[in-house]
């Protein structure tokens, strides 16, 4: 039976008192109420620590048993790759390239003449992968400062120092890599490696935060890039999506001018870019709001953004086939108490304000409740395919899909390894 539950309604509740005990309060007793059949004893806990905790121990105790409701709970949420047909992923068809001694392979990226990949990882360096050798060497840096940079640890309070690589592109006429590093900003360097150098750190006086995603036309060698947030770092990515930040630009970087130049502001979380196989638009990843914006560049359509798709989760970078077509990394599945949680901004900004890294507590929830997933979509923007991988060993937190032939090239914010999938035939 469920178990009766009194609590303020949202609107009578002050910004204030939510900050001290009463938000979390109320979260966890609504949240716990709403799964009562299956988590009556969470509800019974947090009432009984409330009692007992001073109000800052509550409050991160009360958080964490919140987000263990929502892992526990994943299976009965409905998600909106429910209404899509999906592609299960073979186990046989399954190859991993691991990494020693740090994760996250973001982006991927194969040089002029087919070598690679090229990915950047959690220590700051970016690697270059030899397929005849089977190893992975050093190729480049974006940062000088290398001292406690790499080793088996945890990186990201060395990030801003040893420097964090996401988005890669080569230029495929001249052989020079461009680099979108989180903190340093955008970076080229040449095809022997080495220190790369920063070409881009502000945009009309206003620094980069988090450099992001990039893609470059390569008829012009124009390079296409996101700051997804001036206001937070990507250490605290989480918090730029829950409070609902509205910082994030999509830029262009010319390099024959060496100009740097706006094309929108005010976005929500821009992740990964993508050119369109004629360079008349140019997509941007909308992580916060899981959709993907067009921008057209050419045709009497010139400036207008649309929304071109709507996605199951959070996606993050895009990337373009021969075909035309494109694969978009979901981070994670959206889940509908995260859709309620966005709707309401001020809860968020309030959460960030507790007294713990909510980015460092997500890092903490478990790998194996979560699956990997991509979607292909047409250049109309239809939803063509959805891979889903829900094994306990399959690919998770799916950065970037990257389709080089007849094989996809998976990559992963936080997993220790690149994947190799080949391709299904549909």
């Amino acid at each position: 039976m469920r178990p009766q539950v009194a609590y303020k309604p949202l609107d009578n509740l002050s910004p204030h008192n939510c900050l001290l005990v009463s938000l979390p309060l109320y979260l966890a007793l609504s949240l716990c109420t709403l799964f009562a059949e299956t988590h009556t004893q969470t509800m019974v806990h947090l009432v009984s620590l409330s009692k007992a905790m001073s109000s800052k121990l509550f409050l991160t105790t009360s958080t964490i048993l919140l987000l263990s409701v929502f892992l526990s709970s994943i299976d009965q949420i409905k998600i909106v790759s429910d209404l899509f047909q999906t592609q299960k992923l073979s186990a046989s068809d399954k190859h991993i390239i691991p990494i020693v001694d740090a994760v996250g392979p973001e982006s991927l990226a194969f040089d002029p003449h087919g070598g690679g990949p090229y990915t950047g990882v959690s220590d700051g360096r970016i690697i270059k992968w030899l397929q005849n050798e089977r190893q992975w060497i050093g190729f480049a840096v974006t940062s000088l400062h290398r001292d406690g940079c790499e080793g088996s640890h945890d990186h990201e309070q060395m990030e801003h120092i040893c420097g964090r690589p996401l988005g890669l592109r080569f230029d495929q006429r001249s052989g020079h890599l461009y680099i979108a590093d989180a903190y340093m900003g955008l970076a080229v360097v040449g095809p022997e490696g080495g220190l790369a150098t920063k070409v881009a750190t502000e945009a009309q006086g206003i620094p980069f935060g988090f450099t992001n995603g990039l893609d470059i036309d390569q008829r012009s060698g124009v390079v296409y890039f996101t700051d997804s947030s001036w206001r937070y770092r990507r250490r605290n990515y989480i918090s730029v999506i829950v409070s609902g930040d509205k910082t994030g630009r999509l830029m262009k970087y010319d390099p024959k001018s060496k100009e740097t130049t706006i094309l929108l502001e005010n976005l929500t979380y821009p992740n990964g870019v993508a050119l369109s196989k004629d360079g008349d638009f140019i997509l941007v990843a909308d992580t916060t709001n899981c959709k993907i914006l067009r921008l057209w560049l050419k045709s009497s359509k010139s400036g207008i953004v649309e929304d071109f798709a709507h996605l199951p989760g959070f996606p993050d970078n895009i990337r373009r086939n021969l075909k035309g077509e494109f694969w978009v990394a979901i981070h994670v599945k959206r889940w509908k108490i995260l859709k309620w949680l966005l709707s309401y901004h001020w809860v968020g900004n309030t959460l960030i304000k507790f007294p713990f890294d909510i980015t460092k507590l997500y890092s903490y929830l478990p790998k194996w409740r979560v699956c990997g997933l991509a979607v292909r979509l047409s250049e109309d923007g239809e939803v063509l395919e959805i891979l889903e991988d829900k094994r306990r060993n399959g690919w998770k937190f799916v950065s970037e899909v990257e389709e080089i032939n007849g094989s996809l090239w998976i990559g992963s914010i936080r997993m220790p390894f690149v994947g190799i999938q080949e391709r299904v035939s549909l």
